[in-house]
């Protein structure tokens, strides 16, 4: 069974439907490739699917390990390359709400960054650049 069913609904415009849940997703091709740029691109979705698995994978290890981190924001760019057209790189800034993790709950954090699976599922050439800050 799908997860996820997408409809082209014209202009370089799609919506994908979560089946499970029901919520959808408008996309829209950005500016610099023949599109509006009225809504995320694929390209931006990739982007912000990095970012919200690894919040998830340090938020299910911060709640294994009794600490939070509610508030933080990660701002992801995306670098695009050409021939072909693709992401060839994201940089990747999580930013903490504050700086008084112990070194074993940074480690904590860390270690999920690099556990989540859609960065396992990402090619060795794409570069990640990654910053953390804390407070």
């Amino acid at each position: 069974m799908a997860t996820v069913r997408t409809t082209y609904l014209g202009n370089l415009r799609t919506e994908a439907e979560h089946l499970q849940s029901g919520a959808k997703i408008i996309t829209d091709a950005p500016t610099d490739n023949h599109g509006r740029g009225e809504a995320f691109s694929p390209t931006d979705l990739f982007a912000a699917s990095y970012a919200s698995c690894a919040l998830t994978i340090i938020g299910i290890a911060t709640q294994t390990h009794h600490f939070d981190i509610d508030g933080t924001v990660v701002e992801t760019t995306k670098v695009m390359g050409e021939n072909p057209r693709r992401i060839a790189e994201l940089i990747v800034n999580f930013k903490f709400p504050h700086n008084n993790y112990s070194d074993k709950e940074r480690k904590i954090i860390e270690g999920a960054i690099k556990g989540c699976p859609v960065a396992s599922s990402l090619p060795e050439e794409l570069k990640i650049t990654r910053t953390l800050s804390f407070g």
